[in-house]
């Protein structure tokens, strides 16, 4: 087989063949993923494929495959009903609801905003889009945050549109994984459910991350230390809060001062002035995630508190609000790419092995420390 086979019109299955030396539904069985092919000839058919520029129609392998070669990456969240949007948007002006993470996301237009102005929601889409693009697929990007968009997300699975979903949860009481488990559908979840579902899921062990954050304030020599925790409906928040929390009462301290924050800078802002006027001598504070802790770095300055001769800081997640921060922040690493793309490993597995186990997949955390503690 040579490498100067490209045809003059489109190339086809038969010039595939040709060039690797194989029968035409030997190519057709390789290119629509059939499990049972010689890894050599796999190779070689893959090799004519690249050297005759084939591409394959996608339409016509759908016919064949059932497949649609295309997987959907669902953020989800309980949501305000439209009817009452406007209850929800008086809730987030007063600091009742916060947007993703909150009570309420209000509108759709209002829901995706704040998705997309955290860097979290960044980092996943790219894990996964870094995992499918070598496989020949692509992700198609929905919300969920009402009741008639989560119907949405279930019918469009159904109907074949998509192949699975990759579902990213903002909300405790989002019910579309129960949904998609009850539908049968094919899904993997980011981060463990609040309520037990049959459905897989990746997460990181955030009590350890904690107890990291804790251990590394107290060996700077910091005892007066508060946290501004996540939201506590969420799973991650309240493990976050608990781990950090247990390794100061092994370490003596009974009381942690807590002010509760929603995953956003201002609510860190907000969190931060509460601390301080309640607690005006603190030299060390926790916060759950960076942009809580970006936040936080913020009022400190504006207080004419040195970070971290005055008060020590320590993130969670390492995303770019880390880098952004002044001082650069000290933060407990969760690897989100690489567990995107674990979760979209894990789905196309489920694709292959529709009757394999539910399973999970935990990540370990790491400290990162850098100027702020």
């Amino acid at each position: 087989m040579t490498d100067d086979l490209r045809t003059a019109g489109a190339p086809t299955l038969e010039d595939v063949a040709r060039a690797a030396g194989v029968s035409r539904a030997t190519v057709s069985r390789v290119i629509n993923g059939v499990r049972n092919v010689d890894p050599v000839i796999q190779e070689a058919v893959r090799h004519a494929v690249s050297v005759t520029g084939y591409t394959p129609n996608r339409a016509a392998r759908s016919l064949v495959t059932r497949r649609a070669d295309a997987v959907a990456l669902v953020v989800s969240g309980a949501g305000v009903e439209p009817e009452a949007a406007q209850e929800g948007s008086d809730a987030a002006a007063s600091g009742d609801g916060a947007g993703p993470s909150g009570d309420g996301a209000g509108d759709a237009g209002s829901f995706t905003a704040q998705v997309f102005a955290d860097p979290f929601f960044g980092r996943v889409v790219t894990g996964v889009v870094n995992y499918l693009r070598p496989r020949g697929m692509h992700p198609v990007l929905m919300f969920a945050e009402t009741s008639r968009a989560r119907e949405e997300v279930v019918a469009y699975l159904r109907q074949g549109s998509a192949d699975g979903a990759l579902v990213v949860s903002t909300h405790a009481e989002d019910p579309l994984p129960a949904l998609i488990a009850d539908a049968g559908l094919a899904a993997v979840l980011y981060a463990r459910p609040a309520h037990p579902v049959p459905v897989s899921y990746v997460d990181l062990a955030h009590q350890d991350g904690a107890r990291l954050a804790a251990e590394h304030l107290l060996g700077r020599g910091c005892r007066r230390i508060a946290t501004i925790s996540g939201p506590l409906d969420v799973p991650a928040g309240q493990a976050r809060l608990t781990g950090f929390r247990d390794t100061m009462a092994r370490h003596g301290h009974p009381y942690i001062p807590t002010v509760e924050g929603q995953f956003t800078q201002e609510s860190g802002e907000a969190a931060m002035e509460r601390l301080l006027a309640e607690h005006p001598d603190l030299d060390g504070v926790f916060a759950a995630n960076d942009l809580m802790a970006l936040g936080a770095c913020h009022i400190l300055r504006e207080h004419g508190r040195s970070v971290p001769r005055d008060v020590a800081v320590v993130g969670f997640d390492d995303s770019s609000a880390a880098l952004a921060c002044r001082p650069p922040l000290t933060t407990v690493r969760q690897p989100v790419e690489g567990m995107a793309a674990e979760m979209t490993r894990l789905l196309l597995d489920r694709l292959a092995r529709p009757d394999g186990p539910v399973t999970s997949v935990i990540f370990e955390p790491e400290l990162v420390v850098r100027g702020s503690a």
